[in-house]
């Protein structure tokens, strides 16, 4: 009897570590075909946002833009996907998209530091100067030693110097 009980408390104790194993493999097999587990530090837009920021690092806008458009349709309250997909648009010439997905992201988490900083790249890239300048200036008040926007300030004022307005 003693004999039995000790086979049936291993049998259970085999058959909860196959339940186990089939569990992990289960949440890897959702994390891999981009479905949400209850693990959050997961989310399904990551391997897009991942893909799209080293496809715009190296200058890929066009294929940034489709990896970000993925991700904010995956998960369309993922603010830094629709920054990403906006920034991906100006850079591709697309300002009225650019300008919905800005819209977005600030529905999602207000206006920011980031946000203000992208948008007057936007304008900057525009030509229109005197709303990047606005932008990065309210950017630089909320964070006056970010190097991007003391960078994009110099950029501004090099583009102001270098631009020979022709008058009618």
């Amino acid at each position: 009897m003693l004999a039995i009980r000790k086979f049936v408390l291993v049998a259970v104790a085999a058959s909860s570590l196959a339940v186990a194993g089939c569990t992990s493999n289960q949440d890897l097999l959702l994390a891999e075909s981009g479905i949400k587990t209850n693990d959050p530090k997961f989310y399904p837009s990551d391997d897009h946002v991942r893909a799209a920021k080293a496809h715009f690092r190296n200058g890929d806008y066009g294929l940034a833009s489709e990896r970000y458009r993925k991700a904010v349709e995956i998960a369309p309250r993922d603010a830094d996907a629709w920054v990403g997909l906006a920034a991906s648009y100006d850079r591709e010439r697309r300002f009225a998209l650019a300008d919905k997905a800005y819209a977005r992201a600030i529905q999602l988490v207000g206006v920011n530091t980031v946000i203000l900083n992208n948008q007057g790249y936007s304008y900057l890239l525009r030509g229109d100067l005197r709303k990047a300048r606005y932008k990065f200036l309210a950017a630089f008040e909320r964070e006056p030693d970010n190097p991007y926007i003391k960078n994009n300030l110099e950029l501004l004022n090099e583009s102001e110097k270098s631009i020979k307005r022709v008058r009618s």
